[in-house]
């Protein structure tokens, strides 16, 4: 009996995934390095690249494993970060049209995001205990915010509403991306506290927004990616396909 070898791509992907994050890790330092001393357009055009980046990371790590099926993961993801990007963009622009259009792209990662981590296989059938602080961070957060908030109340509650449920069903998986949604969570609050919270100023202020997220965005995305690759591993030829019940046989 022969054995066929795996194709190279299939090969590169199984042994380097450091190498495929490595241009979304640069950036990312490089991004927090120009935040205190870059010019502002060098800012701006790095956070336009970088989601772009953990794209490519995703797509270079999924797709040459042949996971394609329509119950597949990588697609959500990548429009999760595909939203997430024009949250980016948009908020890049000042004026609260540009705040509530880049607000609502992130909105729509968020849900994505919740039917990702609903549809994948969980590590617990149930949110843990921990994750119920997640209710009660948005209710204080509330508590500070909406006095302020004026016409831009409603699309805060929204928004509140929906990170805390990404987060709490980001809690259903491994730590990797239960850490990325608590980490979400940490870089929209310091966020909106610079926003909208009067006197709330400190030197590091957008180097805590921004390391979070990246830290967000990145544990999220690889931990959606490992979980895929496990999977996949985890069902070999001999072994049934992880969407397939046990006994299942071919048609």
């Amino acid at each position: 009996m022969t054995r066929t070898n795996p194709p190279a791509a299939e090969v590169r992907a199984e042994r380097s995934p450091l190498m495929a994050f490595a241009p979304y890790l640069v950036l990312s330092a490089l991004h927090l390095v120009l935040l205190s001393s870059g010019p502002a357009w060098s800012v701006t055009a790095t956070k336009a690249l970088l989601m772009p980046l953990l794209a490519l990371a995703v797509v270079l790590l999924v797709r040459p494993l042949g996971v394609r099926d329509r119950r597949a993961p990588a697609p959500l993801l990548l429009a999760g970060i595909a939203f997430s990007w024009g949250g980016d963009v948009l908020l890049s622009f000042p004026g609260d049209g540009w705040f509530v259009a880049g607000l609502s792209s992130f909105l729509l990662a968020h849900v994505v995001y919740v039917v990702l981590f609903l549809r994948m296989p969980r590590a617990r059938r149930r949110p843990p205990a921990w994750s119920y602080v997640y209710w009660a961070w948005m209710i204080v957060m509330l508590g500070l915010l909406l006095p302020h908030a004026g016409a831009l109340a409603a699309p805060i509650v929204l928004y509140a509403a929906a990170i805390g449920t990404m987060a709490m069903c980001a809690s259903l998986h491994g730590r990797w991306i239960a850490l990325g949604g608590a980490f979400f969570i940490v870089s929209d609050s310091v966020l909106a506290l610079g926003r909208f919270l009067p006197g709330y100023e400190f030197a590091g202020h957008d180097f805590a927004v921004m390391s979070t997220y990246l830290a967000a965005q990145g544990l999220i995305a690889w931990g959606v990616v490992a979980e895929t690759r496990a999977r996949r591993a985890a069902s070999g030829p001999s072994s049934p396909s992880p969407d397939r019940p046990v006994g299942a046989t071919a048609p």
